[in-house]
């Protein structure tokens, strides 16, 4: 097998002329350029170098060898300033999973400015629906995810950092009689059939524990699976939603949105990211600009 490092000597050799100046450029002792060189024809089977007058020049085969070894200087060059580029997040590769409510507030503006900051950072961007992402994260399918949950920590290899808390608000049809006050007790709300606007897991649970807290387990008897769907069930008067700050950016215009009391039921939002996961540049820069985007 032909050693590639000494290809670059002989490639030093044939590019200086002679075996002295090669040794002086590379900062070996002669004797030791003309062992590698020996050493390398052994490799190839063939003569590379001839000797003219006080210098050398390169046979066929010691020219073909010294182009090739121009090629892969080139291609090593290539390498580390990719590397480099990848190293302090100039180029890069994330894959992100969000849910929609999330998207305009938290992920538009964080995105944006990633691609101003890191340009040659690619982001791949995916809508998770009702599926859990945390799976994802932790197989290394996806480099972060924005989840629902309630406390921020570690879970199953998956480091959560909160982001912002998105407390849940009131709809109410038009002309209901809870309609006229500016904030409602939960409680008030115990009697009223309800729409749901969530599918079953954390966001639902923020709303169901509040409703616990407040002596109640709320009557669901529309089930939705959005908030603008919901809206409409409501504004139909089929029932009272609960809707969370985030998924009411378009109120329909036959409802009433009125602030929550007693408690007031809030779902917790939080980047997930892999425990393992190398703490890149790219990366680093996708979370800060979340964090930023969350308390505008």
């Amino acid at each position: 097998m032909i050693d590639v490092r000494r290809m670059q000597i002989l490639r030093a050799v044939v590019g200086s002329g002679s075996v002295t100046a090669a040794a002086a450029r590379l900062g070996y002792t002669p004797s030791a350029v003309s062992q590698q060189v020996a050493t390398l024809e052994k490799e190839a089977g063939i003569a590379l170098l001839e000797r003219v007058g006080r210098g050398v020049r390169p046979t066929a085969a010691g020219l073909l060898l010294t182009e090739h070894a121009a090629a892969i200087g080139r291609q090593v060059a290539e390498a580390e300033t990719a590397l480099a580029d990848l190293r302090e997040g100039r180029t890069g590769r994330l894959s992100v999973r969000y849910f929609a409510t999330v998207g305009a507030p938290l992920v538009a503006p964080a995105l944006a400015r990633l691609r101003r900051d890191r340009p040659g950072v690619r982001v791949e961007l995916r809508l998770t629906g009702s599926s859990d992402p945390l799976p994802e994260v932790a197989r290394g399918e996806a480099d972060l995810a924005l989840v629902v949950r309630p406390h921020e920590g570690s879970v199953d290899g998956v480091r959560l950092e909160h982001l912002l808390d998105d407390p849940y608000r009131a709809v109410l049809p038009k002309g209901h009689p809870l309609a006229t006050r500016r904030v409602v007790d939960l409680a008030e709300l115990a009697d009223e059939p309800w729409v749901r606007s969530e599918w079953p897991g954390p966001c639902l649970d923020a709303v169901v524990d509040a409703c616990a807290a407040a002596g109640f387990r709320p009557d669901f008897v529309v089930d939705s699976e959005d908030y603008a769907t919901a809206q409409g069930f409501v504004a139909a008067g089929l029932g009272i939603g609960m809707i969370p700050l985030t998924g009411l950016r378009s109120p329909h215009p036959g409802v009433v949105v009125r602030k929550v009391r007693r408690p007031e039921p809030v779902r917790a939002v939080h980047a997930a990211v892999r425990d393992t996961a190398p703490d890149t540049p790219a990366l680093r820069g996708l979370l800060d600009a979340l964090r930023d985007a969350a308390v505008q």
